[in-house]
């Protein structure tokens, strides 16, 4: 199953069934996919439309809950290289988590607003909607309440994050409303989907240029049932919840590093290149995205379809 929701004015936009192909739709009997998600039912109408994907929401337009994790423990490891200072053990055992805002997503085509000081980046990222959760769910109990799984721009605003993690308190400014894919999958419709992990090329273009081309099963050291699991070991989490798998990172730009141009897989931010910049040479070369900058996020199945739609943001200079 294939669902977007369709901007209809409304805080909550109008639920769609989406065609394999992403070329048309079927309007569903829930209004909202909140509703579908809290009731289990994705019956359809019976009408055909073709589907806009500038018209497109993200699948859930608001959530209850975002959660985003740090998958990758590869992205981690470099943050910490390129200051000097080593990974804990208990990073590769225990995610790291935090909440972000989900009162108000961005949609697949919305600008990034941002001031060009605050150090705009992109986080290309997998994530996944969730059914309801128990507090303390086993890992089958996890697995088995993935209900959609989509992409997503974790927004991030750089220059704004030391100040904020100096305070010990987490993030707020720094972390400005994200965006997600036009449609989201169920797992059971997604091909490359194992046992918790999405296995395929993730896609991300800078200004019309390949700035990364990566394998999203590979290097994820915690599955999104464990994720889930991390989630609701205190807490139980609501039907449409919100779980990221953070910036998506292959082991192979370590070391030496290299960009899709150099022959590498890139990376799935700009962060991750500037520390690999500054490992290699003790300073950051590339900058971080600017009024006029655009990029682009999606995947691909086996024929060349685009499974999810595209995620396609410009950023904006505020006011």
């Amino acid at each position: 199953m294939k669902v977007a929701t369709i901007d209809d004015d409304g805080l909550d936009g109008r639920l769609t069934l989406v065609d394999d192909d992403l070329s048309g739709f079927f309007l569903g009997a829930a209004r909202t996919l909140q509703q579908a998600l809290d009731t289990g039912n994705f019956a359809v109408l019976p009408d055909r439309y073709v589907l806009d994907p500038f018209r497109c929401a993200s699948p859930l337009p608001r959530a209850y809950q975002f959660l985003d994790g740090s998958a990758y423990v590869n992205h981690v490891e470099l943050v910490r290289q390129a200051r000097g200072a080593a990974l804990p053990d208990s990073f590769l055992t225990d995610p790291l988590m935090y909440q972000g805002g989900s009162d108000s997503f961005l949609a697949p085509r919305d600008p990034i607003v941002g001031d060009r000081d605050w150090g705009i980046d992109f986080e290309a990222e997998i994530a996944v909607i969730t059914g309801p959760v128990q507090m303390g769910a086993s890992m089958q109990e996890a697995l088995g309440a993935i209900r959609f799984v989509m992409l997503c721009n974790d927004v991030s605003l750089r220059n704004l994050i030391p100040g904020e993690l100096a305070k010990g308190f987490g993030f707020v400014q720094s972390k400005p409303a994200c965006a997600f894919s036009p449609v989201a999958v169920s797992p059971d419709a997604l091909p490359g989907w194992k046992d918790g992990k999405l296995h395929g090329l993730l896609n991300i273009d800078l200004n019309g240029q390949p700035f990364g081309r990566l394998q999203t099963g590979a290097d994820m050291t915690f599955d999104f049932g464990q994720l889930i699991c991390h989630a609701a070991r205190t807490r139980n989490l609501a039907a449409g919840t919100i779980i990221g798998s953070g910036t998506v990172s292959n082991k192979l730009n370590g070391g030496p590093g290299k960009t899709v141009a150099e022959g590498g897989a890139g990376y799935g931010c700009i962060a991750e290149q500037r520390m690999i910049e500054t490992i290699q040479t003790k300073a950051p070369q590339t900058p971080f995205m600017q009024p006029g900058d655009r990029v682009q996020i999606w995947m691909e199945d086996a024929r060349g379809q685009s499974i999810f739609g595209t995620i396609d943001q410009t950023v904006k200079q505020p006011g």
